[in-house]
């Protein structure tokens, strides 16, 4: 069953310029997993330094290979090291259970 991961980050002003970057690489690498549907960044209109990552997955066992892999891990220090800690995430899936 597909599963949507939620991950919000608070990016200050004057670190967007090297975030960016690190967003595309990040989906560019994802697009190429096995499970991949989508992924979208919002920004939020009311606080211009928060984004909302949404990417859609096949099942969460697909999220959770991407998630624990060394090309994702190595981009996700680089994001963490710069806003000076860890990303969360939250998981979802479609109707009752999985």
């Amino acid at each position: 069953m597909a599963v949507k991961a939620l991950i919000k980050r608070v990016v200050p002003e004057s670190k967007a310029r090297e975030m960016i970057p690190l967003f595309r690489q990040m989906r560019a690498l994802a697009m190429n997993q096995d499970g991949y549907i989508s992924g979208e960044t919002l920004r939020n209109l009311n606080n211009p330094e928060e984004f909302l990552v949404i990417s859609s997955w096949q099942s969460s066992q697909d999220w959770v290979n991407w998630l624990e892999s060394a090309e994702r891990q190595e981009i996700q220090q680089k994001i963490d090291a710069l806003l000076g800690g860890q990303t969360k995430y939250e998981i979802y899936h479609y109707g009752f259970s999985e």
